[in-house]
């Protein structure tokens, strides 16, 4: 795996760390962030979308990411169409 990092919270402390990184080989976002109370996360499980499950399967997760890291997201994003086009 080739992942290049993009950022870190720029207000992370001791033992807070959402970062964003694009794995270059998959061409995928992989975003670290702090896990959801067990309200939020309830919330996620019983989301329904037409032709998809209820549910939030084992094989994934749901992380909160502060709307300060945008910007990070968004040049994430651009790492992933640049590739995209190449």
């Amino acid at each position: 795996m080739s992942l290049q990092f993009i950022g870190i919270d720029p207000n992370t402390g001791d033992g807070e760390s959402p970062t964003v990184w694009v794995d270059q080989e998959r061409n995928e976002l992989v975003l670290q962030g702090w896990k959801p109370d067990a309200e939020v996360e309830a919330e996620c499980a019983s989301f329904e979308v037409p032709g998809h499950a209820t549910g939030i399967p084992d094989h994934e997760a749901v992380v909160r990411i502060p709307a300060r890291m945008v910007p990070m997201i968004r040049e994430a994003c651009d790492v992933v169409d640049r590739a995209d086009v190449s």
